[in-house]
């Protein structure tokens, strides 16, 4: 039986890291961006387009939920929105699919529930995903405090919603994972290396 690990994150927990580190250990299937490839060649968005919208809540003309529908209503915006949700879906089950594997974000959780996948949230501190954010910043970009702290809070606002949105459940609440991770603090190579001990008899 295949291994299926989702890992949501806040933004600069290391929850990417993680989830890499544990599909490297593990020895199965890591995807995170070539989910957004994958669309690109399956659908007529392109990449930056696509970007845009997989992690950010659609804005319809009315307030509605995904699975909901008005058909006195034409919004392209939202059709397109849905579209690309409904041919991610697609992709991260024939990933699923295929082999044990491990998939970062793309409301997998939800979306590979019939898997019944191992499903992981990954959060820390402030001053943590500070400290990691400033370590993968390029030369000459905003590392203050202030700047960061807005970054974090736009794009987990931006997450929150696009979950809400398409899966009716809130984001992070942890009624929602098999297991919270906190990584204050804390080596995330450290806490990958125990996690793929924990998970390992699983994956055979």
């Amino acid at each position: 039986m295949s291994l299926i690990i989702t890992i949501g994150r806040e933004f600069g927990s290391g929850g990417r890291e993680l989830g890499r580190r544990l599909a490297d250990q593990l020895h199965i299937a890591y995807y995170d961006q070539e989910i957004l490839v994958e669309l690109e060649k399956q659908t007529p968005y392109c990449l930056e387009y696509i970007e845009q919208v997989t992690e950010k809540k659609p804005i319809p003309l009315l307030p509605i939920h995904y699975g909901m529908s008005f058909s006195m209503v034409s919004d392209p915006n939202l059709d397109q929105s849905i579209d690309i949700y409904a041919a991610q879906a697609k992709i991260l089950k024939e990933m699923a699919g295929k082999s044990s594997c491990v998939i970062i974000g793309r409301c997998a959780d939800e979306v590979l529930k019939e898997f019944h996948p191992i499903r992981l949230f990954v959060y820390a501190d402030a001053s943590s995903k500070m400290e990691r954010c400033r370590l993968r910043k390029k030369p000459g970009e905003k590392t203050d405090d202030r700047t960061l702290a807005r970054e974090f809070k736009t794009i987990d606002r931006n997450r929150a919603k696009y979950y809400e949105f398409y899966t009716g459940k809130k984001w992070g609440a942890k009624e929602n994972y098999d297991l919270m991770i906190n990584t204050s603090g804390r080596s995330v190579k450290e806490l990958a290396d125990k996690l793929a001990h924990f998970l390992a008899p699983l994956s055979n």
